[in-house]
Protein backbone atom coordinates (compact mmCIF):
# COMPACT_ATOMS: atom_id res chain seq x y z
CA UNK A 1 0.00 0.00 0.00
CA UNK A 2 1.49 3.39 -0.84
CA UNK A 3 0.66 6.11 -0.01
CA UNK A 4 -1.61 8.83 -2.37
CA UNK A 5 0.51 12.07 -1.76
CA UNK A 6 3.87 11.68 -3.52
CA UNK A 7 5.99 14.62 -2.57
CA UNK A 8 6.14 16.16 -6.48
CA UNK A 9 8.57 18.29 -7.49
CA UNK A 10 10.24 17.99 -3.64
CA UNK A 11 14.42 17.34 -3.42
CA UNK A 12 15.23 13.97 -1.95
CA UNK A 13 14.91 14.20 1.93
CA UNK A 14 18.23 14.68 3.79
CA UNK A 15 19.60 11.88 5.48
CA UNK A 16 18.60 13.76 9.06
CA UNK A 17 15.09 14.60 7.83
CA UNK A 18 14.47 10.58 6.91
CA UNK A 19 15.48 9.73 10.16
CA UNK A 20 13.41 12.13 11.63
CA UNK A 21 10.28 10.43 9.57
CA UNK A 22 11.09 8.14 10.60
CA UNK A 23 11.26 8.60 14.38
CA UNK A 24 7.86 10.52 13.74
CA UNK A 25 6.03 7.08 12.04
CA UNK A 26 7.55 5.05 14.94
CA UNK A 27 6.12 7.43 17.48
CA UNK A 28 2.24 7.80 15.48
CA UNK A 29 2.00 4.04 15.02
CA UNK A 30 2.55 3.48 19.10
CA UNK A 31 0.54 6.02 19.56
CA UNK A 32 -2.33 4.62 17.43
CA UNK A 33 -2.03 1.20 19.00
CA UNK A 34 -2.12 2.59 22.59
CA UNK A 35 -4.76 5.29 22.69
CA UNK A 36 -6.61 4.36 19.07
CA UNK A 37 -7.12 6.16 15.30
CA UNK A 38 -9.41 8.97 17.44
CA UNK A 39 -6.94 9.90 19.85
CA UNK A 40 -4.09 9.75 18.18
CA UNK A 41 -4.17 13.34 17.32
CA UNK A 42 -0.82 15.27 16.14
CA UNK A 43 -0.62 16.59 18.96
CA UNK A 44 -0.55 12.97 21.02
CA UNK A 45 1.65 11.91 18.69
CA UNK A 46 3.76 14.68 18.86
CA UNK A 47 4.40 13.87 22.82
CA UNK A 48 4.99 10.67 21.63
CA UNK A 49 8.03 11.35 19.69
CA UNK A 50 9.13 14.26 22.22
CA UNK A 51 9.25 17.06 19.59
CA UNK A 52 6.68 19.70 18.88
CA UNK A 53 3.36 19.76 16.76
CA UNK A 54 5.23 21.83 13.98
CA UNK A 55 8.05 19.73 13.36
CA UNK A 56 5.41 16.72 12.22
CA UNK A 57 3.88 19.51 10.30
CA UNK A 58 6.89 20.22 8.85
CA UNK A 59 7.55 16.52 7.40
CA UNK A 60 3.80 15.30 6.90
CA UNK A 61 0.90 17.70 5.81
CA UNK A 62 -1.38 16.17 7.82
CA UNK A 63 -2.47 13.52 9.83
CA UNK A 64 -3.65 11.66 6.90
CA UNK A 65 -0.21 11.51 4.93
CA UNK A 66 1.44 10.57 8.16
CA UNK A 67 -1.05 7.53 8.37
CA UNK A 68 -0.74 6.55 4.97
CA UNK A 69 3.40 6.62 5.87
CA UNK A 70 2.35 4.10 8.85
CA UNK A 71 0.73 1.69 6.63
CA UNK A 72 2.92 1.95 3.86
CA UNK A 73 6.12 1.29 6.82
CA UNK A 74 4.38 -1.56 8.34
CA UNK A 75 3.47 -3.44 5.12
CA UNK A 76 6.68 -2.95 4.09
CA UNK A 77 8.46 -4.02 7.31
CA UNK A 78 6.49 -7.10 6.94
CA UNK A 79 7.48 -7.88 3.47
CA UNK A 80 11.33 -7.58 4.23
CA UNK A 81 10.46 -10.50 6.96
CA UNK A 82 8.83 -12.29 5.55
CA UNK A 83 9.69 -12.88 1.84
CA UNK A 84 13.39 -13.96 2.78
CA UNK A 85 11.37 -16.76 5.11
CA UNK A 86 9.61 -18.39 1.54
CA UNK A 87 12.80 -18.37 -0.44
CA UNK A 88 13.65 -22.28 -1.59
CA UNK A 89 10.64 -23.25 -0.04
CA UNK A 90 8.63 -25.86 -2.27
CA UNK A 91 5.47 -24.60 -3.23
CA UNK A 92 3.57 -26.23 -0.73
CA UNK A 93 5.52 -25.22 2.17
CA UNK A 94 6.19 -22.07 0.45
CA UNK A 95 1.95 -21.68 0.82
CA UNK A 96 1.79 -22.86 4.72
CA UNK A 97 5.00 -20.80 6.15
CA UNK A 98 3.83 -18.03 4.36
CA UNK A 99 0.53 -18.13 6.87
CA UNK A 100 2.84 -18.89 9.73
CA UNK A 101 5.08 -16.22 9.05
CA UNK A 102 2.63 -13.82 8.96
CA UNK A 103 1.14 -14.71 11.90
CA UNK A 104 3.93 -14.66 13.44
CA UNK A 105 4.17 -11.31 12.72
CA UNK A 106 1.21 -10.49 14.92
CA UNK A 107 3.51 -12.07 17.93
CA UNK A 108 6.93 -10.15 17.50
CA UNK A 109 5.18 -6.74 16.22
CA UNK A 110 1.90 -6.28 18.04
CA UNK A 111 1.67 -2.63 17.92
CA UNK A 112 2.44 -2.94 14.44
CA UNK A 113 -0.75 -5.01 13.63
CA UNK A 114 -2.77 -2.81 15.81
CA UNK A 115 -1.87 0.00 14.36
CA UNK A 116 -2.84 -1.06 10.70
CA UNK A 117 -6.03 -2.54 11.75
CA UNK A 118 -7.20 0.76 13.01
CA UNK A 119 -5.61 3.05 10.66
CA UNK A 120 -7.07 0.93 7.67
CA UNK A 121 -10.47 0.64 9.62
CA UNK A 122 -10.85 4.21 10.48
CA UNK A 123 -8.81 6.89 8.13
CA UNK A 124 -11.20 8.46 5.87
CA UNK A 125 -10.01 10.67 2.52
CA UNK A 126 -11.61 14.32 2.46
CA UNK A 127 -14.90 13.48 0.91
CA UNK A 128 -15.67 10.87 3.93
CA UNK A 129 -14.96 7.59 2.27
CA UNK A 130 -12.89 5.31 3.46
CA UNK A 131 -8.53 5.46 2.12
CA UNK A 132 -8.23 1.91 2.07
CA UNK A 133 -10.71 -0.94 0.86
CA UNK A 134 -10.02 -4.13 -0.79
CA UNK A 135 -8.78 -3.00 -4.30
CA UNK A 136 -5.45 -1.33 -2.17
CA UNK A 137 -4.76 -5.41 -1.84
CA UNK A 138 -4.08 -6.00 -5.48
CA UNK A 139 0.13 -6.49 -4.67
CA UNK A 140 -0.65 -9.24 -1.64
CA UNK A 141 -3.20 -10.86 -4.30
CA UNK A 142 -0.61 -10.91 -7.08
CA UNK A 143 1.90 -12.24 -5.05
CA UNK A 144 -0.66 -15.07 -3.68
CA UNK A 145 -1.06 -15.85 -7.35
CA UNK A 146 2.24 -16.19 -8.23
CA UNK A 147 2.88 -18.84 -5.20
CA UNK A 148 0.00 -20.65 -6.95
CA UNK A 149 0.93 -20.21 -10.43
CA UNK A 150 4.33 -22.15 -10.05
CA UNK A 151 2.86 -24.68 -7.86
CA UNK A 152 0.36 -25.15 -10.67
CA UNK A 153 3.62 -25.05 -12.73
CA UNK A 154 5.08 -28.04 -10.42
CA UNK A 155 1.99 -30.10 -10.74
CA UNK A 156 1.50 -29.92 -6.97
CA UNK A 157 -1.39 -27.88 -6.41
CA UNK A 158 -5.08 -28.47 -8.42
CA UNK A 159 -6.81 -26.28 -10.90
CA UNK A 160 -8.58 -23.51 -9.45
CA UNK A 161 -8.88 -19.40 -9.44
CA UNK A 162 -6.35 -18.17 -8.53
CA UNK A 163 -7.68 -14.74 -8.01
CA UNK A 164 -10.43 -16.19 -5.38
CA UNK A 165 -8.21 -18.37 -3.39
CA UNK A 166 -6.23 -14.92 -2.95
CA UNK A 167 -8.88 -12.91 -1.80
CA UNK A 168 -10.00 -15.85 0.26
CA UNK A 169 -6.56 -16.52 1.91
CA UNK A 170 -6.23 -12.46 2.79
CA UNK A 171 -10.05 -12.01 4.16
CA UNK A 172 -8.75 -15.36 6.43
CA UNK A 173 -5.79 -13.86 7.63
CA UNK A 174 -7.42 -10.44 8.00
CA UNK A 175 -10.28 -12.34 10.39
CA UNK A 176 -7.44 -14.20 12.01
CA UNK A 177 -5.53 -11.42 13.57
CA UNK A 178 -9.50 -9.52 13.89
CA UNK A 179 -10.26 -12.57 16.20
CA UNK A 180 -6.66 -12.43 18.08
CA UNK A 181 -6.91 -8.68 18.54
CA UNK A 182 -10.73 -8.80 19.79
CA UNK A 183 -9.79 -12.29 21.90
CA UNK A 184 -6.15 -11.12 23.38
CA UNK A 185 -5.88 -14.60 25.04
CA UNK A 186 -6.65 -16.76 22.06
CA UNK A 187 -3.60 -18.68 20.59
CA UNK A 188 -2.87 -16.85 17.33
CA UNK A 189 -0.08 -19.38 16.14
CA UNK A 190 -2.56 -22.74 16.75
CA UNK A 191 -5.02 -20.40 14.65
CA UNK A 192 -2.17 -19.75 12.02
CA UNK A 193 -1.32 -23.55 12.09
CA UNK A 194 -5.08 -24.57 11.49
CA UNK A 195 -5.32 -21.92 8.94
CA UNK A 196 -2.10 -23.27 7.01
CA UNK A 197 -3.90 -26.95 7.04
CA UNK A 198 -6.95 -25.43 5.56
CA UNK A 199 -5.26 -23.85 2.57
CA UNK A 200 -2.90 -26.36 1.91
CA UNK A 201 -5.65 -29.69 1.41
CA UNK A 202 -7.59 -26.95 -0.37
CA UNK A 203 -5.00 -26.61 -3.46
CA UNK A 204 -3.05 -29.30 -3.02
CA UNK A 205 -3.23 -31.71 -5.97
CA UNK A 206 -4.20 -35.21 -4.84
CA UNK A 207 -2.34 -36.69 -7.75
CA UNK A 208 0.86 -34.64 -7.18
CA UNK A 209 3.92 -34.97 -5.02
CA UNK A 210 4.35 -32.53 -2.10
Amino acid sequence: MRSENEPGGRKEPSFIEQARRRQIVAAAIDTVAEQGFGAASLAAIARTAGVSKGVISYHFSGKEELMEACVEGIYTGIAERVVPKLEGLAPLEMIREHVLAVAHEGLTHRDEMLAVGEIVTHLRRKDGSLRYGVADNEVLYQGYEHMYALGRSEGVLREFDHRVMAVTLQASLDAMFGYWVAHPGSDLMAHAEQLADLVVAAVRNPGGSA
